[in-house]
This record gives C-alpha cells, structure tokens and sequence, in this order.
C-alpha cells in the first residue's frame, strides 16, 4: 500500500509541477498551447477555453472562468472525484477500476461531447 501511495503522490507531484510551469508560462509570456481541433476544423472543441478557463480561477476571476468554458468550469469537480477516487481505491485496495462511478463518468464524456455540439451550433 505504501509503494501505491508513494507512485500516486509522484504523480500528482508531477502533474503539479507541470501544471505550475505551464500557467507560469502562459502568465509571463501570454502564450497557449493552441487547440489543434479549432486550427483544423474552426470549431471549438469541448474543451476550448481551459487554458483561459484555468487561468482566470489563478487569478480567483470564477465568472470570468464559467465564460470561457461553462461546462467544464461546473463539470470538472465531478471529474475530478471520479478520477480522485480512482486513486483513493488503487491506494487502498491495488484496483484503479471506478465500479459503479464510471457510469457517471461516461455520462460527463457524453455531455462534454454534447456541449461541444452545440456551444459551436447554438452558441452556448
């Protein structure tokens, strides 16, 4: 169990120190990793507007934040606890498997493919 515990905090340590440079970069330098999905089709992608998005709660601007991408501004907690809980259950028991919250987490990748839809054909 302590080894699980050890790979899990590297790597969120990881993804920490990746994130933080990241958002330090695109403070300093204002620029973003481009959506490649927008540079190809001119549509936004369900995830347009996270680099902003994020952004914008650093700098504890929510409204801001809910703009660029409402969806996933109100959606990423539930996300989050599902992929947390992951965790949390590879940690306890070895077993990275959701059970029964994959269920709720294939219904968030069905409405984030949802909102991509329609944020590009009626504007949400």
């Amino acid at each position: 169990m302590r080894e699980r515990l050890i790979k899990t905090i590297k790597k969120y340590a990881v993804l920490l120190v990746i994130g933080t440079a990241y958002l330090i970069w695109v403070f300093c330098t204002d620029i973003k990793i481009p959506c490649v999905f927008h540079l190809l089709t001119g549509y936004d992608c369900p995830a347009c507007g996270v680099t902003r998005m994020l952004t914008s709660i650093a700098k504890f601007r929510f409204a801001e934040a809910y703009a660029y991408n409402p969806f996933l501004f109100l959606h990423l907690p539930i996300i989050l606890f599902c992929l947390g809980y992951s965790d949390v259950r590879y940690i306890k028991t070895g077993n990275r498997t959701l059970g029964k919250l994959s269920i709720v987490l294939w219904i968030e990748i069905a409405l984030l493919l949802l909102f991509g839809i329609l944020r590009n054909f009626i504007g949400i």
